[in-house]
Order: C-alpha cells, then structure tokens, then sequence
C-alpha cells in the first residue's frame, strides 16, 4: 500500500506535466478506493527539490503578455495564465500535504481532493487553450504563487494563511466579474470554465479556513488575530487591496472582523 507522502513526493520530484496529472488523479482514485496510507516517517525533501516543467518561461509579472478580453490574443493571454494559476495550485496542494507532517488524516485527504480538483481544472484549461491554437507553455507566465509557498515552507499557519486565505481567495473577489464579462460577449464556454472553478475554489478556500482555525487552536492562538500578523508578515505591500467579496468570503470561512480588517 502507498502512503500519501511517496505520491506526493514523486509527484514534487517530477518535471513533467502528463505524469504529474495522471499521479494525482491515480492519488485520488486510491484514496476512493482505500488503497491509500497516511502515515510515514520518511524525511521531507527541502521545497529547493521540488521540479517544474521547462516551459513556461517564468519571468517578472510586470513582463506578462497583455489579458485585455478586448482582443483574441488578450483572451488568449488570459486563459494561459489562468491555466498556469490552476497548473501551480496542483503542486500548491500536494506539497502543501507533504511539507507538514503529524495532522489528523482528514487534512490530508483534504488537500488530495483539492489537488485532484485543481488537475481537473488544469485539464479544461488546457483543452480550451488548444481549441485556441495555443499549447500551455506557449506564452511566458510567473512565479508569485510558488514564492508563497518558498516562503512559508517551514511555517503551516503561514501557508493556511497566504495560500488558500489570501491568494487562492482573491479569486472570489474577481471571478464573479469576469464571468459576467464572458457573458456579456457570449463566450459559454469561457463562463462554463470559470463558472466551475469558481465553485470548487470556493470549498478549497473553506478547507484553508477551517485548518488555520484547528491549527491556531492547536497553538492557543486567536484566528483573527493571527491572520492579520501573517499576512501583514508575509504579503508583500502590507495586505491584499480590494474588492473583496464579502458573501462568498464568509461561506468559505471568512468572519466579519477579517473582511473588516481587509477592508480598512
């Protein structure tokens, strides 16, 4: 029987695509069937490890190509950097189970199921961008998602806090916005894509809120309190500007006095 961490690290050590989304959803399929084991006592691999294809280039993000939904070639840029968004969150997940140890099974299980969720996104991603003649790796794209997790890969409550808690959920707040512009030029396809990330993202913000709250607990610390030192510790600019989108924020685990505080 595997345990979650040897699927985790082959999928971490792995710099290709293909075997990287056929590792996850194999992962996910064993977990289902109960062929999955969650303990272990191999060491963790230092996140300098971890591999990532060869393309795209990652460069700077004030070097991204232009995402003005205005022009083919902006939709174009947009959809591949959602898709490298959706692509990095996979290892986002995965590493976020393997790096931190001694959790009750169900985080673990947690974070499989968002990871298989977020290949599941990947995949439609991709196939859109190849109905518009564009392979993902084509166009350039950049690292800020995986220099969160650099940056908190020896501190749990960091990760809860920048990861799904900040980055992962500024996707509530602009998402709703840009289905309605899909809408508005009778783009279905691209409102049906959104549409379904947007509410998986929802549950994936969730999980994050509900685990920081159990760690804090852990810790006797206070939730609220503490996710304004992090992320005034670790966002780069002090904290995330809005809108935010209060009503999907709180069913995904927000409280009223965090949005508050966003807000301010």
């Amino acid at each position: 029987m595997k345990t979650v961490f040897e699927c985790a690290e082959a999928f971490l050590g792995s710099p290709s695509i293909e075997e990287k989304l056929a590792l996850t959803h194999h992962a996910w399929q064993c977990e289902q069937s109960g062929l999955l084991h969650f303990g272990t006592n191999s060491p963790v691999m230092t996140i300098d490890n971890v591999n990532f294809p060869a393309k795209p280039e990652l460069l700077p993000p004030r070097a991204m190509p232009n995402r003005k939904l205005t022009t083919h070639e902006g939709v174009v840029a947009f959809f591949h950097a959602i898709a490298h968004v959706e692509f990095m969150a996979i290892s986002l997940a995965w590493d976020l189970l393997y790096r931190f140890r001694g959790l009750p099974e169900q985080f673990y299980k947690d974070w499989l199921r968002v990871a298989d969720e977020e290949a599941q996104h990947f995949e439609l991603l991709q196939g859109h961008l190849r109905n518009l003649n564009v392979q993902y790796g084509d166009l350039p794209a950049h690292n800020g998602l995986w220099d969160h997790a650099v940056d908190t890969a020896d501190d749990l409550l960091g990760r809860l806090a920048m990861v799904p808690r900040c980055m992962e959920a500024r996707g509530l707040d602009v998402t709703p916005s840009l289905i309605a512009k899909f809408a508005a030029k009778n783009d279905t396809i691209a409102v049906a894509l959104l549409t379904r990330i947007l509410t998986d993202e929802v549950g994936h913000v969730e999980r994050g809120s509900h685990w920081f709250k159990f760690v804090c607990g852990q810790h006797g610390l206070v939730p609220e309190a503490h996710y304004q030192t992090l992320i005034t510790h670790y966002y780069r600019g002090g904290k995330p500007k809005g809108p935010f989108n209060r009503e999907m924020r709180i069913i995904a685990g927000f409280t009223n006095a965090e949005l508050d505080w966003l807000e301010s």
